[in-house]
């Protein structure tokens, strides 16, 4: 899973467009990191940025961002109705994929002993980034605000986490931690009444309600979903009420038990749920489990492709009941992903491509997407098998299965870019200016890093394609025998991925000045060849066989 943070800093500034742009330039020249959105808000004179990516990128984006926020904002002319303590107010790291809290904390670290040290900023951890959970809390932390802070930072108890003890007066101090990824999220009722959605989200919410006991005290009841915030409101826009939620921990909470919870409980007030409504951006995870969650609860098989998971959530939960939802721009990932030349292709476009004159893509571009057919084949048997009548007692098995071929058939589609790309890496490392000694030593650095790229690449391909050829023996061994000639062809092709992979690994090889890393990588190349080549014979003898009774 690829490791991407979101990052949301708060900046004290909502009025002066061309301040806030030259802050968000600065994060947008960060390469590996991408500029999701800018909300600025003129009574609060205060900017929400997000944008995301892979850790060391967003980290340095942060640092930019703050930076240039630092010389901008004169906070001792700062006024707005939302409470401030820096020109940076607040800086949230939230992990979306590949990252634990863990990770994100260490990066938080990372970049608040940045801010401290470079820019002479005093910064506070929060949430869980910070050990003294007297002190997590955002709120607490910004009390006193900007004025309250001259004093405030002298009180032992105030230290900040970083930086200095004094309190600057043209930027301010901040805050920087991390927390969980917030998702703002509308179910629909088929009511006008307001007083009836509170019913609702006051029987989910994890406040609950309060109501009066046996002996006549006032008491909390809670709701029935942890980690859930919500109340009712009506939509005139829309015509109908709504049960307005906020989710604040989706490890807690995923956005599908909230929406079955409301349904279920608005069916037991007599109300049904028409849809729902996501506000702003979503993980990726969030759908793909939700949408495994409605084809499990089908009785279907699960291992599908992503595509066709999302497909499932977005209909199952009704998202586009109210607006259509593209999830090109309402999944974070797909917002930062873009799709390899490559794999926009169409079929007969990839096969022209790799006829044309042009050596890339090559021989270790087709030996990943041979590998991917393979695994893709693998994940057909098994969903083949999760759905033939009198099997309904495995389907667990092969719906795990299933899914398994279609994340290796996934990781294998990325590396036919991957491999083009390598090649390129190469050849744009050869071009570099040699006239001068250092340029002599940076060129072949280069050359070096690229080439070994270019191993690592097909060397992953290998890996992938055996870890296919092991899934497709037990379709093989398992699976429907009426597909078992599928499992064959799927097995040809990720021998053949294999054997291709590590073609490409040898003729990389030559170039590398590491022997000690290229004989490791050249033995276990040996050894997975090896092993696809018994896996194949042993996958072809089953099939021969079934073939046969």
């Amino acid at each position: 899973m690829e490791k991407l943070i979101e990052c949301v800093p708060n900046f004290s500034e909502g009025r002066d467009k061309a301040v806030i742009k030259q802050i968000t330039d600065r994060i947008e020249s960060i390469e590996g990191c991408k500029l999701l959105n800018v909300d600025p808000g003129k009574a609060t004179n205060r900017t929400v940025v997000t944008f995301a990516g892979t850790p060391d990128a967003v980290i340095e984006a942060a640092f930019e961002s703050i930076k240039k926020a630092a010389e901008l904002i004169d906070m001792s002319k700062h006024k707005g109705e939302h409470p401030r303590m820096g020109a940076t107010d607040v800086c949230p790291l939230i992990p979306l994929s590949g990252v634990t809290i863990e990770e994100a904390v260490k990066y938080a670290n990372i970049l608040a002993a940045r801010v401290g040290k470079e820019l002479n900023i005093p910064v506070y951890l929060y949430e869980y980034a910070q050990p003294d959970k007297q002190r997590s809390n955002l709120s607490v932390i910004r009390e006193g605000e900007y004025e309250g802070f001259f004093k405030k930072i002298k009180q032992k108890e105030w230290k900040p986490d970083y930086g200095p003890n004094d309190f600057p007066a043209h930027s301010g101090g901040t805050v920087i931690g991390v927390r969980d990824f917030l998702v703002a999220y509308n179910v629909n009722l088929n009511t006008r009444s307001v007083r009836r959605a509170n019913a609702v989200a006051f029987d989910v919410r994890e406040r609950g309600r309060i109501i009066t006991d046996s002996a006549g005290a006032q008491v909390q009841k809670p709701g029935t979903l942890k980690a859930v915030k919500a109340i009712g409101w009506y939509i005139e826009e829309y015509g109908q009420a709504q049960v307005s939620i906020n989710l604040t921990d989706l490890n807690t909470t995923p956005l599908h038990v909230a929406f079955e919870e409301v349904s279920k409980k608005a069916n037991e007030r007599g109300l049904r749920v028409t849809g729902s409504e996501l506000v702003g951006l979503v993980p990726l995870h969030t759908l793909v489990e939700a949408g495994k969650y409605f084809l499990n609860k089908q009785n279907c098989s699960a291992g599908v492709s992503e595509s066709e998971l999302i497909h499932i959530a977005i209909k199952s939960l009704g998202l586009d009941e109210l607006n259509k939802f593209d999830p090109a721009k309402r999944i974070v990932e797909y917002c930062l992903r873009a799709p390899g030349a490559l794999e926009k292709l169409t079929i007969a476009q990839f096969a022209d491509k790799t006829a044309s004159e042009s050596p890339a893509p090559g021989g270790g571009s087709v030996a990943a997407y041979l590998g991917a057919l393979g695994a893709a084949l693998g994940a057909m048997v098994a969903n083949l098998s999760a759905s033939k009548k009198g099997w309904e007692n495995r389907l667990t098995e092969f719906s795990e299965l299933a899914g398994k071929g279609q994340t290796l058939k996934a990781a294998l589609v990325k590396l036919v870019d991957e491999d083009t790309e390598a090649f390129n890496g190469i050849m744009n490392a050869f071009k570099l200016p040699k006239s001068t000694e250092q340029e002599k030593l940076q060129r072949k650095e280069a050359v070096q890093i690229a080439t070994q790229k270019a191993i690592e690449i097909p060397f992953s391909v290998m890996q992938h394609s055996l870890e296919a050829l092991k899934l497709i023996k037990i379709m093989a061994e398992r699976g429907n025998p009426n597909s078992v000639s599928d499992a064959g062809v799927g097995a040809l092709c990720a021998r053949s991925a294999v054997m291709g992979a590590h073609l490409n690994v040898r003729i990389n090889s030559g170039g590398i000045d590491d022997r000690i890393w290229l004989n490791k990588i050249l033995e276990e190349s040996k050894r997975m060849e090896e092993n696809a080549t018994n896996l194949e014979k042993e996958i072809l003898g089953i099939v021969d066989m079934k073939l046969k009774a």
